[in-house]
């Protein structure tokens, strides 16, 4: 049940609000998922969402083992399979690619705290925003769709690949905002060189850049670099878990901290990511995101670790006007590496990369078996190569983050492009 507005609503309205609902989905979840009666092992879930931290967690791999087991959908399916409204699969960034199945109440609930974020961006009626994420099955396609269209903007559902009839319909059509990943304006911007001579991205008018499913967005130098391209304003109007919600924070358009803005119908704790201990919500508190449905039919989770590490940046009213708390992703758990005992995160190296304007932007990390003493980064050029730059680059890691670095420059356009999500760190 959502409540209206919910991302302005007084914080002491929407916990209580999500202890009614908590206490009905309680029962529920102890009554329809054995995943969770096998999880809890024999423990009640507790009256009040205060005593959370009581319950194990639950995490990915225990759903990939449940819907190996139990196919297509897991024993955590709480809803009878006639409840079933739409069905989708993850991408499988970092696994295994799970089946998540949404009721008509769950879509609605999705698309409505979707739109709150795609909104705080600055979308609404009189937009017209080609939503250019894959469709098929991956819930960044439909499902981001419909929270594009419930902001009152009209969606061109345009998807991925054919970059050149792309730029055709935006001009004319006059799209004025694009929905992608954030490496996907590289990719147009290639197709515009290569296709499109004496026309520059900011020919095409674009006013908004809605950006989600990759890290970068928290980067000034990368946000500026877009801003100076394409003309338009870059928001990052979409994150989210899949197995969650596929969109449920985004930032405003005063400010580049993302909003949580699904307390109505998610309760999140931090947690720390190696002990599991609970950490206090509170400004300038960091650690792993865990996440608990309180409203959800097909596939409720609780207390799921999401593997996002974050910062709470903010828990008061924001310059927008929103109550919705405010924090930064630092990067993901399982894109961490640890070098000599510091953890080291891929937009820590983009935000060193990206001030080099010698470099295009693209890199990668490739990293084999631990422990790692130095960190392997192969950086792509612009155009020609500059004498010292790797040394440069190197030097610049070890003082922003204390860690050894080898760089190995590679040649212009020698990294993939992708219209999905963009892996930045391979493990051999």
């Amino acid at each position: 049940m959502l409540v209206d507005r919910a991302d302005f609503a007084p914080l002491a309205e929407l916990a209580a609000h999500r202890q009614r609902l908590w206490e009905g989905q309680r029962d529920y979840v102890a009554a329809q998922s054995p995943l969770h009666r096998r999880a809890w092992a024999g423990v009640r879930p507790p009256a009040r969402l205060e005593g959370l931290g009581d319950l194990p967690f639950t995490d990915k791999e225990m759903l990939r083992a449940s819907q190996a087991a139990h196919p297509p959908f897991g024993d955590y399916l709480a809803a009878a399979p006639d409840r079933i409204a739409r069905i989708h699969r993850t991408s499988g960034t970092t696994g295994t690619a799970m089946n998540i199945a949404l009721s008509a109440k769950d879509a609605h609930e999705t698309a409505i705290v979707g739109a709150r974020a795609q909104a705080a961006g600055g979308l609404g009626p009189g937009h017209i925003v080609a939503h250019c994420l894959n469709y098929r099955m991956w819930m960044g396609g439909f499902t981001d769709h419909t929270t594009l269209e419930a902001t009152g903007a009209a969606v061109v559902p345009f998807g991925v690949g054919d970059t050149q009839l792309l730029v055709r319909t935006i001009r004319e059509l006059g799209i004025t905002a694009l929905s992608c990943t954030p490496s996907y304006p590289a990719v147009l911007e290639a197709a515009i060189a290569a296709h499109f001579p004496g026309l520059a991205p900011v020919d095409l008018g674009l006013k908004l850049g809605l950006f989600g499913g990759e890290p970068g967005l928290d980067d000034p130098a990368f946000r500026e670099r877009l801003r100076a391209v394409w003309g338009w304003e870059p928001r990052n109007s979409n994150y989210g878990v899949s197995d969650v919600f596929c969109n449920f924070a985004g930032q405003s358009e005063v400010d580049t901290d993302l909003h949580f803005m699904a307390l109505d119908v998610l309760h999140p704790e931090l947690i720390d990511p190696e002990s599991g201990a609970v950490r206090p919500w509170r400004e300038g508190e960091g650690g792993e995101l865990v996440l608990t449905h309180v409203s959800r039919e097909c596939q409720p989770l609780i207390r799921f670790r999401t593997g996002d590490i974050i910062r709470l940046t903010g828990l008061g009213p924001a310059a927008c006007g929103r109550t919705a708390p405010r924090f930064r992703v630092i990067g993901r758990a399982d894109d961490m590496v640890v070098v000599r005992g510091i953890n080291v995160f891929p937009t820590q190296i983009a935000a060193v990369l990206t001030r080099e304007a010698a470099l295009s932007g693209e890199y990668r990390i490739v990293v084999g078996r631990p422990p790692y003493d130095v960190l392997p980064v192969e950086a792509e050029l612009a155009g020609a190569d500059a004498p010292g730059l790797a040394a440069a680059i190197e030097g610049a890691i070890k003082r922003d983050l204390g860690v050894s670095a080898r760089v190995t420059l590679l040649p212009a356009g020698s990294l993939p492009r992708t219209e999905g999500k963009t892996r930045r760190v391979i493990r051999t």
